[in-house]
């Protein structure tokens, strides 16, 4: 019987169906849109939460679906370090990548007796990403452009961040409970794992006596901060949180460093070539400081260190308490400041030259918060310049604390330096604001005789009869320049005072402002003596002048102060805030400082700026500075001498 016409059709159409099914439709193609361009390309494990294209494919290659891969087990690691055909870097990036999933995937139970049970994942992400970057046929120039080797960079920083965390954190809770460091070493040992340290790159920390806390700088994001200023490279990039000595008489220094520095940690792992890497457990983490090292070599590559030169000062300035300490230090209290401190930015660097800044009435170190930061960022400068910033209280008289900075600086330079013989301590670059810029001017200056003489007059004193008077306050009325200073920068300076400081409501705040006692002891009987001396007789008791006393430009201080010669050779720059640029130059103000008293005339440069009192954290402000420093190392021809 012959098929019907309907059943041949049927036949043919079953055919061609089959046809396409089994053929044309296997492959369809829609477009990648922008938006996913950058992820489809570098996305990954840390980027996205799910694996890279690059261990999709490798995973594919060897007949293992993605979505099987559970992150709690090995399997799919297992298959991979197992299967045939796949190139040494195909195979090592999978394998690091995979590791750090499995890192990333457990929730850890606390133990007293055991590491972080994610430390063996860090250390195998690590590992595999290490063998990868230095030991397969192609060093990492070869592969510079290649997203996969961005991935496994981003990939071992990652897991060494975590590692070095994981064995801090051990360490600090088994010391805590009593362990000495043998029974710290055995119990990481049962891991598998031979762990050691090289922190010989480290410099010591004055002031400090060990790490009380290590935080990644990429986990801390800053308020107040405009730029984040770091180094791409290799390494985890981290804080080291430090404990200050305890405080008794020998840590009682003038200085101390930033109480944070920042540390750029790698694992280095046993073997020089991939056979030996990959079957090694031994492992030294190996530490430096950023601000002096930048390349390190491994395997015969000279490497980039990576670093992040904001998160130690970022965190440093967030834990501080600056802002309430600094208006309790004006009104007295005793949570405040009696003396200037110095705070080292980094560890103290002998070839580096200093930046000394000074803040102003009420103020602290967070005055320089983005200045400070900008300078630290600038690749330039940090090369050649390291900051101290001075704390000090601004309720004492002037020119105490111009003798106490000043004692402050040469402590400090004797102690880190005490055979004269750095760098650093010549030509030092001190910038004021404010109140600070009136010191600046002091430290800058020779008083001869005119101050003391002021101080006579306005007494009704002769020589005769203030013996007593000029043993207690020869410091104070006479003194030289700061040696090792060839530059200054003033910002918003009162060099002539201002009248704003003696306006009623001003004397009034005066009254709410209290002198340290340890300031007070001793001098009130000199100044109780000199009520009843005098050849005008029936003097009044002579108040103690504060800090705001002596930015009053009806001052007597204040009048003296303003003729005072500065060193010869000192190059100084004025940094002048007008808040209403329609008002004439000559007639204008910041708020509170005139320009008549801002103002020096022999000054190399002066900036004018459209900004309220508070210039020195203006953009504009900052360029200025950065521009006279990038000036200054470009008009150097060689280093001078400190005279």
């Amino acid at each position: 019987m012959k098929p019907s016409f309907l059943s041949r059709a049927g036949l043919l159409l079953l055919v061609l169906g089959s046809g396409l099914l089994g053929g044309c439709a296997m492959v369809a193609v829609r477009s990648v849109p922008p938006a996913d361009y950058v992820g489809l390309k570098r996305g990954d494990i840390l980027g996205t939460g799910e694996l890279s294209a690059n261990t999709h494919e490798t995973l594919n290659v060897i007949g293992v679906a993605a979505q099987s891969c559970d992150a709690t087990h090995t399997r799919c690691i297992e298959a991979v370090a197992s299967a045939a055909g796949l190139s040494h870097e195909r195979r090592l990036s999978a394998l690091a990548e995979l590791w750090l999933q499995q890192g990333l995937a457990f929730t850890p139970e606390p133990s007293a007796t055991r590491p972080d049970p994610r430390l063996h994942a860090w250390l195998e992400a690590a590992r595999h990403a290490y063998a990868y970057l230095f030991l397969t046929e192609r060093g990492p120039n070869e592969r510079a452009f290649e997203d996969r080797q961005i991935q496994m960079l981003d990939t071992y920083n990652y897991a060494t961040q975590e590692a070095v965390g994981a064995l801090f954190a051990f360490q600090r809770q088994q010391a805590a409970t009593g362990v000495n460091a043998a029974g710290i070493a055995r119990a990481l040992a049962a891991t598998g794992w031979r762990l050691q340290s090289d922190l010989s790159a480290l410099p010591a920390l004055p002031g400090a006596s060990h790490v009380a806390g290590l935080v990644p700088a990429s986990s801390l994001r800053f308020d107040g901060l405009r730029s984040t200023y770091r180094r791409d490279g290799f390494g985890a990039e981290l804080v080291a949180v430090m404990a200050p000595h305890p405080r008794d008489a020998e840590a009682q220094l003038p200085f101390s460093p930033m109480t944070s520095p920042v540390v750029t940690a790698f694992l280095r792992f046993g073997g020089e070539d991939l056979n030996s890497v990959l079957a090694t457990r031994e492992v030294t983490l190996v530490a430096y400081n950023p601000y002096r090292d930048s390349r390190v070599e491994l395997h015969g590559q000279d490497i980039p260190l990576a670093a992040n030169f904001t998160a130690g000062y970022g965190l440093w300035l967030a834990r501080a308490g600056f802002a309430r300490q600094s208006i309790l230090t004006l009104l007295g209290r005793r949570e405040g400041i009696a003396e200037p401190h110095i705070y080292l930015m980094q560890p103290y660097d002998p070839s580096r030259r200093v930046i000394l800044m000074i803040h102003g009435l009420a103020s602290s170190p967070e005055a320089w918060v983005n200045l400070a930061n900008e300078i630290l960022g600038d690749d330039t400068l940090r090369e050649h310049f390291q900051i101290w910033q001075v704390y000090y209280p601004t309720n004492v008289p002037v020119p105490v604390n111009r003798a106490a900075i000043a004692e402050a600086v040469r402590v400090t330079r004797d102690t880190l330096d005490p055979d004269a013989s750095d760098a650093a301590r010549c030509n030092m670059v001190v910038i004021g604001h404010s109140m600070g810029g009136l010191l600046t001017r002091l430290l800058l200056s020779s008083s001869n005789d005119i101050l003391w003489q002021t101080l006579l007059q306005q007494r009704g004193l002769d020589e005769s009869e203030a013996g007593e008077l000029r043993a207690a306050l020869d410091s104070l009325v006479h003194f030289s320049p700061l040696p090792g200073v060839d530059r200054a920068v003033f910002l918003a300076a009162p060099h002539q005072g201002t009248v704003v400081a003696g306006s009623r409501l001003v004397h009034w705040l005066n009254r709410l402002i209290a002198l340290p006692l340890t300031l007070l002891e001793g001098v009130d009987v000199v100044l109780a003596k000199m009520a009843g001396q005098g050849s005008r007789g029936g003097l009044q008791p002579l108040r103690l002048a504060t800090g705001v006393d002596h930015l009053d430009a009806a001052h007597p201080f204040v009048k003296a102060a303003a003729g005072l010669p500065m060193h010869a050779g000192l190059a100084y720059h004025s940094v002048i805030a007008r808040a209403d640029p329609a008002i004439a130059l000559a007639e204008s103000d910041d708020g509170l400082v005139p320009y008549w008293s801002a103002h020096l005339p022999d000054a190399l440069s002066e900036a004018i700026i459209t900004s309220g009192h508070s210039v020195q954290e203006t953009p504009a402000a900052i360029l200025e500075i950065r521009r006279i420093l990038h000036h200054d190392l470009a008009s150097r021809s060689a280093v001078s001498t400190c005279d």
